[in-house]
C-alpha cells in the first residue's frame, strides 16, 4: 500500500523537473520574435494564399535598415520576385531571388542546403511608412518557402 504515494510522489517530482527545464531550455515565441526584431514573416506553402499569381499583404514599418531572410528547401520556387511600395504606389525595391543549392559532403553522407540570393536584400526607411508587399513565385506555388523581414538597426 505505500509503494502508491511514493511512486506518485516521484512522478511528480520528475514532471516538476521537466517543466522547469524546459522553460529554460525553450523560451516563449514571443521573446525570440522580439529579439529577432521580426516585423514580417510568411510561409508561402499553399496556393490559395497567392491572389492572381501573387501573395500581397501590407503592414507598417519604422525607420531603420531591413534585411530579407528566406527558409528555402529544394521545392521552393526557383526565382521568387519581391517588391515593396509605399504608401503613394512608389516602388521602394524590386528584387529578384534566385533559389540556389549548396552540396555538403561530410564522410558518411552528402545533403544540400539552400538559399536565394540577389545583388541586394537590403533596405532602409527614414520615416515610419505603410508598405505593401507583393511576393512572385513566378509560377511556382506548391514549394514551401518562408520570408522574413527583420530590423537590423
Amino acid at each position: 500500500m505505500r509503494k502508491k504515494p511514493v511512486f506518485g510522489g516521484i512522478i511528480l517530482v520528475i514532471i516538476a523537473i521537466i517543466i522547469i527545464f524546459g522553460e529554460m531550455i525553450n523560451p516563449d515565441d514571443i521573446e525570440s520574435v522580439q529579439n529577432d526584431n521580426g516585423v514580417f514573416h510568411v510561409t508561402l506553402a499553399n496556393p490559395a494564399l497567392y491572389e492572381k499569381g501573387a501573395y500581397v499583404k501590407e503592414f507598417q514599418i519604422e525607420k531603420g535598415v531591413y534585411e530579407f531572410r528566406f527558409v528555402p528547401n529544394g521545392d521552393s520556387p526557383q526565382k521568387l520576385s519581391v517588391k515593396l511600395l509605399g504608401e503613394s504606389g512608389i516602388v521602394l525595391m524590386d528584387n529578384h531571388f534566385e533559389l540556389r543549392g549548396n552540396l555538403v559532403e561530410d564522410e558518411l553522407s552528402s545533403w544540400y542546403t539552400w538559399d536565394y540570393f540577389s545583388e541586394n536584400n537590403r533596405i532602409s526607411f527614414d520615416e515610419i511608412e505603410l508598405v505593401k508587399i507583393i511576393v512572385n513565385p513566378n509560377g511556382n506555388y506548391n514549394g514551401p518557402v518562408s520570408i522574413d523581414l527583420i530590423k537590423l538597426r
